[in-house]
């Protein structure tokens, strides 16, 4: 193919005579092969050729704003710093590529210094052509935005790289015995009867019964492995002492010792239970089923834990196991809508559990009644870091009697949810509350009034209470009070203006100039100043258009195509609403996730502290966020 290469600095416009050639050169590239050719001779006949030699910059981030696109007709172009860096060293643009994609449509400078590897010919677009193009192409606006994908992927390759060591650390035979204790272990005294010691066991389903001296000392051991051998064959009397029977001397080790020291102790003499000392005195049991689990985590393994569960202790470590394995999948590139998804599945199963566990000592038939999940919750998109949000919807023609014994119960629920660390509302949204107790007839009526009065109050409620979905109990009741929200807000177009009103007081952090607008600490709220955003934008289009489903990326992916809108931008709204959970669940997974703890500032971030590509990404869609926002004042501002 002939060239017109250009020695000076200055470029040189394509003739005639080649425009033939570079057309069929370009249709072998993306986004050229899928333009029409009206279009790709537009890109030709307002592009210019330079040339650049070995090793010569084109630009860096002294150059000021991109005043052209570039797409590369041969050899190559390398960029180093910024964004390369974290991406794990230089990045190549070959024959084909275009850049720097992200800097032209931000108007910013590029964050990297681009040199050419070879002898390099290009193709250079100016901006203002290049938007021009871009409002005449779908095609070629599509691959623009799309582009944003490949900064995504490498941000989660940065994330799996964060966390990888944090990870084989948590994973390592190196841990001490310390960090695998997860609570004191359940003894007796050496005199301690067997009958007493075996339903001990059996209560509490654990597999052995520590012995310990006055003073705590281990003394001894009886697993469940032993009680056939040394109890039951031998027909030995449940009356006698766990002494009779016990193993002794017991292995143990202290607490500054290893997982490993444990494997190899357990390993070298048959056993499946340490005794874990500190000063002597037992704090602790490792088993052999702690190893494999510290070894492998899993949904199956942390689940069917939950449903094991007899008692609230238990869950309590249930929970902090949900915590962990999120830190896991995180760290391994899971998206956060699934891993969102995944923690409000694992917290539905362990509310069940403590569910389940309190109505049977309050004797209540949860069958009758429907207990429903609000908020996140109730969307399936809970992050680590989340307090309670429920209610109950109780049968018509209840009585007060049975109200009350109802209302204590779920107050139970609530306490023990706070106990394996997820706290109490501080609004009072939960089922334990009177006011979050209510008949069907009574929910009917709340909704009716909140929909025909939406005072300021009344809009909050909605906000929260709008999104519920049933936990466990009689689904009719959540499913009959659904028309109610879905039909009648629908009909009311004074209340959606309202909601839409109140969402808009929310402001995006961007200043005037496009720039991420930090607070004087350099922080921004990711969910008071974005994700709200998006799922007060989601809730009110959902609602509007009849839909039902509760969840965000669910609610903009179905009210998208009503709204009449590209598939794109309402794509965009649902990656740039993923990509915020996922930064959000990156600073919660950060906090201490062996306790039940949670962090003052678990969605704040601090913008100085992300990585090029990230806060590259966060710009882009904190911009997505304010074009929904301005979408949704000029549906409903009118």
């Amino acid at each position: 193919m002939s060239t017109a290469p250009v020695s000076e600095r200055s470029a040189a416009q394509p003739s005639n005579s080649l425009l033939a050639n570079f057309r069929q050169e370009l249709s072998r590239h993306a986004p050229f092969s899928q333009m029409n050719a009206a279009d790709v001779d537009f890109f030709l006949s307002h592009a210019s050729q330079a040339y650049f030699a070995p090793d010569e910059k084109l630009f860096d981030a002294s150059s000021g704003i991109p005043t052209h696109l570039y797409y590369i007709r041969q050899g190559a172009v390398t960029g180093v710093r910024g964004m390369a860096e974290h991406a794990g060293g230089a990045f190549e643009y070959e024959v084909g590529d275009i850049f720097p994609i992200g800097a032209a449509l931000a108007g910013r400078a590029v964050t990297a210094t681009y040199s050419s590897s070879a002898d390099t010919f290009v193709l250079q677009l100016p901006i203002a052509a290049m938007h021009e193009l871009a409002q005449r192409s779908l095609v070629f606006t599509q691959f623009l935005t799309t582009r944003t994908a490949k900064f995504l992927e490498l941000s989660r390759k940065a994330l799996r790289a964060d966390f990888s060591e944090n990870s084989m650390v948590e994973q390592s035979l190196e841990r001490p015995l310390s960090e695998l204790i997860q609570f004191e272990p359940i003894k007796c005294a050496p005199s301690t009867p067997l009958r007493e010691v075996l339903e001990v066991m059996s209560k509490k389903r654990i597999g052995s019964m520590l012995v310990t001296s006055p003073a705590g000392e281990p003394v001894g051991i009886l697993t469940r492995s032993n009680i056939i051998a040394r109890i039951t064959l031998p027909q030995i009397s449940l009356d006698r002492p766990i002494s009779d029977v016990m193993i002794q001397p017991v292995r143990s080790l202290t607490v500054t010792h290893t997982a490993q020291d444990a494997a190899i102790l357990m390993s070298r003499y048959g056993i499946r239970h340490i005794p874990v000392t500190k000063d002597g005195i037992a704090v602790g049991l490792v088993s052999e089923h702690d190893l494999f689990a510290m070894q492998k985590q899993s949904l199956k393994g942390v689940s069917s834990s939950i449903r094991a569960a007899n008692d609230i202790e238990a869950l309590k470590r249930s929970a902090m196991d949900i915590r962990k394995l999120a830190r896991v999948l995180l760290g391994q590139g899971l998206k956060a809508r699934q891993l969102t998804e995944l923690i409000s599945h694992l917290n539905d199963v362990l509310t069940e559990r403590i569910i389940q566990i309190k109505s049977e000592e309050h004797k209540v038939d949860v069958s009758k009644l429907c207990w429903i999940s609000l908020g996140s919750e109730g969307r399936g998109e809970q992050t680590i870091a989340t307090d309670q949000d429920n209610a109950l919807i109780l049968p018509n023609g209840i009585s007060t009697e049975q109200r009350e014994h109802i209302r204590v119960f779920a107050h139970d629920v609530n306490l023990a949810l706070d106990a394996c660390g997820y706290p109490l509302c501080h609004g009072g949204i939960m089922a334990g509350e009177a006011a979050c107790c209510l008949t069907l007839d009574e929910w009917k009526t709340r909704f009716d009034n909140w929909i025909s009065q939406g005072s300021p109050e009344d809009l909050l409620n909605a906000s929260i209470y709008f999104d519920f979905r049933t936990l466990i109990g009689d689904a009719n009741l959540a499913d009959e009070l659904r028309q109610i929200v879905v039909l009648d807000a629908k009909k009311t177009p004074r209340f959606m203006k309202q909601m839409a009103l109140n969402a808009l007081t929310r402001q995006v952090p961007l200043n005037w100039r496009g720039a991420i607008d930090a607070d004087n600490q350099g922080m921004i709220d990711l969910k008071l100043q974005a994700t709200a955003i998006v799922v007060d934008a989601a809730r009110i289009y959902a609602l509007g258009h009849g839909i039902e489903e509760t969840n965000t990326c669910k609610r903009l992916a179905a009210a998208g195509p009503l709204m009449k809108v590209v598939d794109t931008e309402y794509d965009a709204w649902v990656s740039g609403f993923d990509f915020l959970q996922m930064l959000r669940l990156r600073v919660q997974v950060g906090d201490d996730v062996d306790t039940q703890t949670q962090s003052e500032s678990p969605n704040s971030i601090k913008v100085s502290d992300l990585n090029d590509i990230d806060r590259r990404i966060l710009r882009e869609t904190l911009r997505v966020v304010r074009q929904l926002q301005q979408r949704m004042q000029l549906d409903y501002q009118r």
